[in-house]
């Protein structure tokens, strides 16, 4: 069992308080799951490793060096779901060129009217080409934090006959946590990979995934994702063809 990376972040009476209630119990991957690879585009890696306070000088969303370090594990969670045949279902942004469509995200940060691109002229909003979706893959476009709200994802799981979801991605205190939360809301069994999520604050995707542990998913490492997607028979799911229409 690894050690929590939030367990330096809490105090003692915070320790005792999770093991007295009962929270943190681990609930177990289910049945027949879908990969959930949330907003990794140039917006929110950059286009190259760099240190976060280089990073954000181009792009504002940038969680720097981080981003590439998760992108690597979940490069690896991708290639065995595709060989499985488990479904893997993207999230990334969407906005109208003139951005009035942003709604709240233009109250809460300054920067939020910059054009999103990148310096290499990337749009912020495309994934990154190191986990780019491939035509069986599922990609979902959202104006909110979370990959439910507003989207086809409960029909996408639900045409899929999924029980659970497997969530990877950014960040970890915002659109990833929002999406666990309506996973869970939903009575889907929720897994969160640690190492494949990430942040620009780390104590923010401490306490988040402490959080999510305690109460909304358990908290896995990827071999461990990767150990169960073996344990699964593959071709369990009717997935697109990724073929035109003729």
């Amino acid at each position: 069992m690894f050690e929590p990376i939030w367990n330096k972040f809490l105090t003692d009476r915070d320790k005792q308080v999770f093991e007295a209630a009962g929270y943190g119990s681990h609930g177990g991957f289910g049945k027949r799951p879908a990969l959930l690879v949330i907003d990794v585009s140039y917006g929110f890696c950059g286009d190259r490793p760099e240190p976060i306070l280089e990073s954000i000088k181009r792009w504002r969303n940038s969680c720097g060096e981080e981003s590439w370090v998760a992108i690597a594990k979940i490069r690896k969670l991708i290639d065995v779901a595709h060989r499985k045949g488990v479904p893997v279902i993207y999230t990334t942004g969407v906005r109208r060129p003139d951005n009035w469509d942003a709604g709240g995200w233009s109250r809460k940060n300054s920067r939020s009217n910059e054009a999103p691109k990148t310096s290499s002229n990337r749009h912020g909003y495309d994934i990154v080409d190191e986990i780019a979706p491939e035509p069986k893959d599922l990609v979902i476009y959202k104006l909110k934090p979370s990959g439910f709200f507003g989207t086809p994802m409960t029909g996408y799981l639900t045409q899929l006959n999924c029980d659970s979801v497997i969530v990877t991605g950014t960040t970890t205190s915002g659109c990833v946590r929002a999406t666990v939360l309506d996973a869970f809301s939903y009575n889907y069994r929720v897994a969160l990979v640690e190492d494949g999520c990430f942040d620009r604050s780390e104590a923010s995707h401490a306490i988040t995934l402490c959080d999510m542990n305690a109460k909304y998913a358990d908290v896995v490492r990827t071999n461990e994702v990767l150990a169960y997607f073996e344990t699964l028979e593959e071709g369990m799911f009717n997935l697109p063809t990724g073929v035109p229409v003729s």
